[in-house]
């Protein structure tokens, strides 16, 4: 890594790290998170996204993730040109678990059951157009199915060669041990940024320890932490699901842009933006917890892909982080309207 000046743009490929230990896939240190590609972020142009996709390689971002649930499909479809393109130059991430219902369109169940996952996995190797999937994830967890149930039936898949690796998303740390003795987890991916650090209770600890690779999703903090907008309510589509995020409109909104002044701050400093501070924390983050961290932000620009494959060469100083370290705890307002599906519902 450089100094961390004149990071706005980027040359050359980003740093490679292992997923899931010493034997896994070499990716790099990080991802590209296809879910806005295809729904809750507002309209976006095909060819556009397909030039980010070239863009991410271009960079060296190799891992790339999507889930059965992203725009009921239409993302893993939207993917499978890319895929059938270049699948011996990217690790392929998908998810499942969580359930629509096209009757009910704000309806959203959660199934971890043995017969869904199989269900599911044939359906995303299907519109994903490819044999297998190298990282699969349950997407949330169901408390009611055990464990040993899902992720045995997930190790199922590996057997037959459906699947390479497994992840699961939003556990906890105690979930994740339980996960692991069953099979060996290779990700872990929960949201994890500046704003939002509750997975350091207790799932940190755990993937360091079994040397899972973390994978932390919005690690923009779904676009707040850049300045794209300042009330979800007021700036952003009306088919833009931040709206309903709590933390992204009204008083809350006022609150917490304000705790943005030090990371403007640090990012003039670094001749960067406040993206590039945001993603470079969450990178540190691997220094700090002795584990792999491999972030993934998403992005429908070619322009904002490189911003942020370019702040992977970024580091904030002991003074800079230290600045960073109170913004958390003084966020007003929850990840999500329900965190009842969340790791940190079940935390003890």
């Amino acid at each position: 890594m450089n100094d961390g000046t004149g990071t706005t743009g980027g040359t050359g490929k980003i740093d490679t790290v292992r997923l899931g230990g010493p034997d896994g896939p070499e990716i790099g240190v990080q991802g590209f998170g296809a879910m806005g590609i295809s729904e809750f972020y507002g309209a976006t142009d095909e060819a556009t996204a397909r030039d980010t996709l070239d863009a991410a390689l271009e960079q060296g971002v190799t891992l790339i993730d999507t889930a059965d649930i992203y725009g009921s499909g239409a993302n893993e479809e939207f993917l499978a040109p890319f895929v059938a393109a270049h699948r011996d130059e990217i690790v392929l991430a998908t998810k499942f678990a969580i359930e629509r219902d096209p009757a009910r369109p704000q309806h959203r169940g959660i199934r971890n059951d043995r017969a869904y996952i199989r269900q599911a996995v044939e359906g995303s190797l299907r519109r994903l157009g490819t044999d297998t999937i190298d990282l699969y994830y349950m997407h949330r967890r169901d408390p009611a199915v055990p464990l040993a149930e899902s992720v045995g039936a997930m190790a199922e898949l590996v057997a037959e060669g459906k699947v390479r690796r497994l992840g699961l998303s939003e556990v906890t740390g105690a979930e994740l041990r339980e996960a692991h003795a069953v099979h060996p987890i290779a990700a872990l991916q929960s949201e994890w940024s500046l704003f939002s650090r509750d997975v350091e209770r207790s799932a940190v600890a755990a993937a360091a320890e079994l040397g899972v690779t973390f994978v932390p999703y919005s690690p923009l903090g779904r676009g707040f932490l850049t300045g794209a907008f300042a009330d979800a309510g007021k700036d952003l589509s009306k088919d833009d699901f931040r709206r309903h995020q709590p933390r992204f409109t009204g008083d809350n909104a006022a609150r917490n842009a304000a705790l943005l002044d030090p990371v403007r701050k640090i990012a003039a400093a670094h001749g960067a933006t406040p993206a590039q501070i945001a993603l470079a924390w969450v990178q540190q983050r691997s220094a700090v917890h002795g584990l792999t961290v491999v972030p993934i932000p998403g992005t429908r620009r070619r322009a904002r892909l490189e911003e942020n494959a370019a702040a992977t060469r970024l580091t904030l100083t002991d003074a800079e982080l230290a600045a960073l370290e109170p913004i958390a705890g003084l966020v007003a307002g929850d990840r999500y309207p329900d965190m009842s599906f969340t790791s940190v519902s079940r935390e003890g």
